[in-house]
C-alpha cells in the first residue's frame, strides 16, 4: 500500500508532462500539415538535377578506357 504514495504522484507527473508536451507541439504547429511530408517522397526529383560540369581531359580519358577495356595498348 505504501508504494501507492510513490507510484501515484509519479504517474500524475508523467501524465502532466505528456499533456504539456502535447499542448506545446500543437501550439508550435507540429500537426498543421500531416499530408504533405508523407507525399513529398513520391515527387519526382527531376527539377533538382545537378548541373553538369564540363568534361575535363582526365574524364575523357577515363571514359575511353572504360569503353575499350581490352585495347591493344594495355598489352
Amino acid at each position: 500500500m505504501s508504494v501507492l504514495y510513490i507510484a501515484l504522484p509519479v504517474a500524475i507527473l508523467l501524465a502532466l508532462a505528456a499533456v504539456i508536451a502535447f499542448v506545446w507541439t500543437v501550439s508550435r504547429g507540429q500537426y498543421d500539415d500531416l499530408d504533405t511530408p508523407a507525399l513529398r517522397m513520391l515527387e519526382d526529383d527531376e527539377r533538382r538535377r545537378p548541373r553538369h560540369r564540363p568534361a575535363t581531359e582526365s574524364d575523357t580519358s577515363l571514359r575511353e578506357e572504360a569503353d575499350h577495356p581490352h585495347d591493344s595498348r594495355q598489352q
